[in-house]
This record gives C-alpha cells, structure tokens and sequence, in this order.
C-alpha cells in the first residue's frame, strides 16, 4: 500500500487526449483546486509549482498510467511529486460510494483524488520505467496489434480456401504463412490456373523460397487437385481476394520479424532477461511480456503473482448454496495470455509434460491442466526474480 501519510494535497486527472480535469483535496477533504487542465507540459508544471508552493507534497493520481496520462506522469516525477494510479475497476466500485449518476470529468477528477485520500490502499505504485521497458511496452504492443491482424487474415485465407477447394486447402493451409505459399497464393489465384502453369515452372518459381520443400509441396498440390473436379459457386470471386489478403498478409509477417529482432535486442539489454530466459519455452515475445508486466517481481508472495495473473482460483461461497472456487476475472489478461502460451510451449519439456500428465491423470480438463502447469511456472519465475538465480531443470521423476 502506498504511504500517503507525508502528503499535503491529493491531485485526481481524469486524462483527456487534449485536456484533463483536475481536482486537488487536502487531507480534511476540501477541494483546493478544480478546473480543467490543458494537456501541456507548462500547463501541467504551473499547476503543480503552485499546489507545491501552496500546500507542499503532492500527489498525483491518475485513472491512466499509459497513452494519454504519460506526460503528466512525466512532468510530476521531474518535479519531485510522487504518483501513482487508480485502477478503473476499483475506481468504478468508489464511484457507487459517491451521490449522483452522472458520469462526468469533474466528478471523476474528485473521486481519483478523494479516494486516494480515504482509501489508499486502492491505489497502485507506479515505478519509474527505464527506457528499455518503455520502449519494449511500444513495441510489444505494437506487434500484438499486427499478429491480431495476421490471425484475422489467415482465417479469412482458411476459409475461402476451404470453401473453393477443401483439399488444396488442407496441403495449403498448414504451411499458409510460408513465404513460398504467400508466393503462390499471389500469383495463382485459382485452382485453374494452378494446373494451368505446370508442375515446372512452380517449382522453379518456389524453390528460392524454399529449397528443400518446392518439388514435395508441388506433388501435394497436384495431388490435392486431382481430388476435385467440379468447380464451385465463388472460386471467380475468390480469385479476386486470395491474392490481396496474400499480399497483405506478407507484409505483415515481414513487419513482425523486424520487431522480434528488436525485441530481442531489448530485451538482452535488460539486466532480468538472462533469469526470464533461462525457464524452458520462454521466447522473445513472451518473455519481453513477461517482462513488462512483471517487472522486477516486486509481488509480496507468490500467490499475489498468480492472482495479478488470474492464475489464482477465487473463492465463491454463500451459505450451502454456493461453494467452491471460480477462475479470477480480475487480473492482467496479458499476462494471463502470456503465462498460458508459455506453459502450451513447455508440454516439450519433460519436467513440465510430467506434471501435465499428472494433473490430467487427476481428471483435469486440458485446459485446466495447462492452468495448473501455468500457475506452477508463475511459482517458479517468482522464486527466480525474489532470489535472482537461474532456472535449475529437475528430472521429471521429480516433478
């Protein structure tokens, strides 16, 4: 919990894009400032010099660490004024505490700051990031947004295939992001045509993309295409959209190898990434958001880990009705996301796989297995970052 006892005055900004509202309380509860506040750097630093002068440490609390709340951030910790941040779901429960329905800025701006100065234990710390976790944040991001964008064109890809020719799709489909079939998708558009331009000149036009596999995957093509002989309604339409989702889909493939290469150099910059690393199946992306999320592993104990990662079972009971325990639906879903893929990754590793099958021997669902495999790991990162040591691999007997 943040120590809110040396405070003089509690700052709430409800962020804007291009304005904020901001409303200062002094410990008794009185409001010693309530206006909006352009979203500028003197603006900002005007403000905080006066309450300073007026009233002395401030505090300055905001409803978004990110995006549109990181310059006020910014400017408050250059002029030695502590911040921190307001969850929204916290922030939505207070809000029910509050007189009146209206959702406005200026309430909003009130209950950040008064609910940093009654209850501050519903405030989060928000350390001074390093360039390095700044700049991975962005890119991790960003990279997130392209794989969305890749998974929704490869789906659509899916599913035309599958509806002009199902076998060509199933020798197709599960090489779809390879270079050499992104290739072939763009420059023949339909079945016809396939056959059309001849077992030769495909493999002459694949085989600089894939040396090994250009004679092997233009037999399974023609394979696919003896299979079929009838035409179906929408192969001339499909003809016309395969190859523009192919040519969107290579760009974005290329776009996110330039980004793992940078993450990856990220991320060896960072004194933590040997410790992340070194957990078998842990790569560059789930690492680095790892990495982000977790930061230094400041959590007071493991379990305060697994819940953040939604990862710990919440408890549900109400007289003999209702008992038993239900997946939290409160933490980082990232994070989550991240623990999860990590632990899918690790069923490779003996150590993990044998704890898999035990749990599945229990009568875990997989995906509940794969849960009880991520939360083992999250126990294990947590013990790596506290004592800052090297993953040591057990035999799987001992697993």
């Amino acid at each position: 919990m943040i120590d809110t006892g040396a405070i003089d005055v509690f700052l709430g900004l409800d962020v804007g894009k291009g304005e904020h509202h901001a409303t200062a309380v002094i410990p008794p509860g009185k409001k010693a400032f309530d206006k909006r506040l352009p979203n500028t750097e003197p603006k900002l630093r005007e403000l905080f010099a006066k309450l300073q002068t007026k009233n002395g440490t401030v505090l300055v609390v905001v409803d978004q660490p990110a995006s549109i709340g990181t310059l006020p951030l910014a400017v408050a910790r250059d002029m030695g004024c502590p911040v921190a941040y307001l969850p929204g779901l916290a922030m939505r429960r207070i809000a029910d505490l509050y007189p009146g329905e209206a959702k406005t800025d200026a309430r909003n701006a009130f209950i950040i700051a008064d609910a940093a100065r009654a209850m501050p234990r519903t405030l989060r710390a928000i350390d001074g990031e390093d360039e390095t976790i700044a700049e991975l944040e962005m890119i991790v991001g960003f990279d997130d947004d392209l794989a969305g964008e890749a998974t929704r064109i490869a789906n659509r890809l899916h599913g035309l295939l599958t509806q002009i020719h199902p076998s060509l799709e199933r020798v197709r489909g599960p090489r779809l992001q390879h270079p050499a079939v992104l290739t072939l998708l763009e420059r023949f558009e339909s079945p016809a045509q396939i056959r059309k331009a001849g077992r030769r000149r495909l493999i002459t036009l694949l085989r600089p993309k894939a040396p090994r596999m250009a004679e092997r995957l233009v037999e399974e093509i023609f394979a696919a295409l003896d299979e079929q002989t009838v035409t179906v309604l929408g192969t001339e339409a499909a003809a016309l959209i395969v190859p523009s989702l192919a040519g969107s889909l290579a760009p974005i493939l290329d776009q996110r190898k330039l980004l793992a290469r940078r993450i990856e150099e990220l991320l060896e910059d960072h004194p933590l990434s040997k410790v992340l690393t070194s957990m078998p199946r842990v790569g560059v992306r789930t690492g680095a958001r790892t990495l982000i999320e977790v930061g230094d592993g400041t959590f007071p104990t493991t379990g305060h880990l697994a819940a953040y990662a939604e990862l710990a079972p919440a408890t549900r009971s109400s007289g003999s009705s209702i008992r038993g325990e239900q997946p939290s639906r409160r933490g980082n879903k990232q994070l989550k996301r991240a623990f999860f893929l990590s632990a899918f990754a690790a069923l490779g590793d003996p150590a993990s796989r044998a704890y898999y099958d035990k749990k599945s021997a229990q009568g875990k669902h997989r995906t509940q297995a794969l849960l009880c495999l991520a939360r083992r790991r999250a126990d294990v990162l947590f013990a790596m970052l506290h004592d800052g040591t090297f993953y040591e691999p057990r035999p799987a007997s001992a697993a």
